[in-house]
């Protein structure tokens, strides 16, 4: 685990949001949430939310996917994309 990826996952767990669970998965941030998260409204808000979280993290910004799952969908979100992830239809 990289030291940007142990932040993120150090700040979201100290966030206590009930129900969900976050965990590195390689390079990545496994986030599993409840079954009645709505994943669109999670999806639409995130960058935002994002932002203002990455205010706390000093780290030396890195390539890092967010793997977002409510047990029955899933989405991913790639902060700080490098340009192989902006070249993907």
């Amino acid at each position: 685990m990289n030291p940007y990826q142990q932040k993120w996952i150090e700040v979201l767990q100290n966030a206590h949001i009930p129900g969900w669970e976050i965990k590195p998965e390689e390079e990545d941030i496994y986030v599993e949430m409840p079954n009645i998260a709505d994943l669109k409204l999670i999806r639409d808000n995130l960058p935002q939310t994002l932002g203002l979280i990455s205010l706390d993290i000093d780290q030396p910004k890195q390539r890092l996917k967010f793997l977002f799952h409510n047990g029955y969908e899933h989405f991913e979100y790639i902060l700080n994309p490098e340009t192989a992830d902006l070249d993907k239809p």
